[in-house]
């Protein structure tokens, strides 16, 4: 029966795991490891959770942004490259928000205020909402919120400046 309310709840709640991930890591792609990843360590506690009466929902995005946050700090370090390799021709791109000022400025910001902002206004969620899923206080939300919207607005304003 526990393992029938897991796959249950990974089947209705998946749409929106991905597009939570996707927002995060800015790609479907690494959306996809991210969920894949959380839903396995969750699906080992599923139990614990089930017994501490624990949102689910809320356990799974706070892990996805915490795990995102560990798995950015790890790599940083790499640096991308913006051009795909000679033989790349077949390439085919498969996120067509890829090239949108939005989102490329929602990527540039860190993990935490990326988090914060499109839980708010992607998940609508609110702000005692997102405090619970990200494990931090309703102030911080408030603040992290304040401190993308204002980076967020100075990058599209020199983008609508060009």
């Amino acid at each position: 029966m526990v393992d029938e309310d897991f796959s249950e709840f990974v089947r209705m709640s998946l749409p929106a795991l991905l597009r939570y991930g996707h927002a995060l890591t800015g790609n479907p792609h690494d959306a996809a490891d991210l969920v894949q990843t959380v839903l396995e360590k969750v699906g080992t506690r599923w139990r614990s959770l089930l017994r501490q009466e624990i949102n689910p929902q809320a356990y799974v995005r706070r892990a996805m942004a915490n795990t995102h946050v560990s798995f950015w700090r790890r790599v940083r370090k790499e640096s991308l490259v913006a051009d795909l390799p000679e033989d790349g021709e077949g390439y085919q791109q498969a996120d067509r928000l890829e090239n949108e000022p939005l989102w490329q400025a929602l990527r540039e910001l860190p993990p935490r205020q990326r988090a914060v902002i499109v839980l708010r206004y992607y998940d609508e969620l609110t702000e005692t909402e997102i405090a619970e899923s990200l494990g931090i206080s309703k102030g911080t939300v408030k603040s992290q919120a304040s401190k993308a919207m204002t980076a967020l607005r100075g990058k599209l304003e020199n983008i609508n400046e060009d």
